[in-house]
């Protein structure tokens, strides 16, 4: 199991699940993104049980995305874990830096 993790934009986190998504072979949709939205909205990245999990299982892999919302701030904490390739691993941690920019 690896872990990638650092942070985004709260507004840039449907285009982060979507291409993370494609990148596992995930047909992320509407019903995925209305269950995600309104979770996120209970987390807090200083609490233990203030994350909240979701998992996309692809053609391709499968990896669990934790998400919680930075305390007064707009961020929004990501880990993705899984049985990464290092493909994947650079993947996922090149959307994070592209997605925390700006």
């Amino acid at each position: 199991m690896a872990e990638v993790g650092g942070w985004i934009w709260e507004g840039n986190l449907r285009s982060f699940l979507e291409l993370l998504s494609h990148y596992v072979g995930y047909g992320f949709d509407a019903t995925d993104w209305e269950t995600v939205a309104l979770a996120v909205e209970g987390t807090d990245d200083e609490r233990l049980d203030g994350w909240y999990s979701y998992s996309l299982v692809g053609e391709h892999r499968q990896v669990e995305v934790r998400l919680a919302r930075a305390v007064g701030g707009d961020e929004l904490m990501v880990a993705v874990t899984g049985t990464l390739t290092p493909e994947l691993e650079v993947r996922a941690d090149t959307l994070l830096a592209a997605f925390a920019a700006g």
